[in-house]
């Protein structure tokens, strides 16, 4: 309802703003991250990783599926007015929130975006309204009880992994936002949730860049080698590198 009043109070011209193509990190990304609650060790000869718990633990953490979730929200079923008059933190408190009512695994822009007036994108919003942002995500739960976790206890055949790097290439060219599964299950060096945005063709396979939450400063590349058939994950503050299972997430009513 607050989506409603706000559309009404800024006219007809600014119910339907027009919703632009594509997904541009410094626009459509929070501007906060997702802290971890370990602090993690790279060597940097090996790339081997080890950690150590962080105290105190960081008040806004395991948030990394609630995040890529959101900002595909965002993408699809929010839409920015920055001329019109900014509104106070209750107002948009509650346009937040339904935005995040929306349906999740949506991979066309809704006819009816939820319209948030006096900024221009969701990087500004989440800059000026950290706290708000990160109360409406919710708590770490969101991501340990994604539906589709269920998937990772399975085997990730090679065929497997060729037709996941075919369906994020077709998805993000027909500008869908695929969320994505990183693990390398049953290991537990790895295990996050990204926003797969773009990818580009090259001789040895594909580069993918993905929305991290864990990184708020810049996007994170994929590789996926054609002729080894595996994901290739960069070095991170989290992670020592390498191969990678992935799997695509909030796909379906399984996943």
């Amino acid at each position: 309802m607050a989506g409603i009043a706000v559309a009404t109070a800024l006219g007809c011209a600014a119910a339907r703003p027009p919703v632009p193509l594509g997904f541009a990190f410094e626009r459509d990304t929070f501007a906060f991250a997702n802290e971890t609650v370990w602090e993690y060790h790279v060597d940097d000869a090996t790339g081997a990783t080890r950690w150590t718990e962080r105290d105190p633990a960081p008040p806004f953490a395991l948030r990394c599926g609630n995040m890529a979730r959101a900002a595909r929200q965002f993408r699809l079923h929010a839409g920015f007015a920055p001329d019109a008059p900014r509104a106070d933190p209750a107002a948009y408190a509650a346009l937040v929130r339904e935005v995040l009512a929306r349906d999740p695994r949506a991979r066309t822009p809704s006819p009816d975006p939820v319209v948030i007036p006096g900024y221009p994108d969701l990087r500004t919003l989440s800059a000026a309204h950290a706290g708000g942002l990160q109360e409406a995500l919710g708590g770490s739960w969101r991501s340990y009880l994604q539906r589709g976790n269920w998937r990772m206890i399975l085997p990730f055949p090679d065929a497997h992994q060729r037709a996941t790097a075919a369906r994020l290439v077709a998805a993000v060219a027909a500008g869908e936002l695929p969320i994505v599964h990183v693990l390398r299950y049953p290991q537990l060096t790895i295990n996050h949730l990204l926003l797969v945005y773009a990818a580009t063709p090259h001789a040895a396979g594909i580069h993918f860049l993905a929305y991290d939450p864990n990184d708020a400063d810049r996007p994170l590349e994929i590789a996926w080698n054609a002729g080894s058939g595996q994901f290739e994950y960069p070095r991170t503050i989290y992670f020592g590198g390498g191969p990678v299972k992935l799997y695509e997430v909030y796909d379906g009513w399984l996943r």
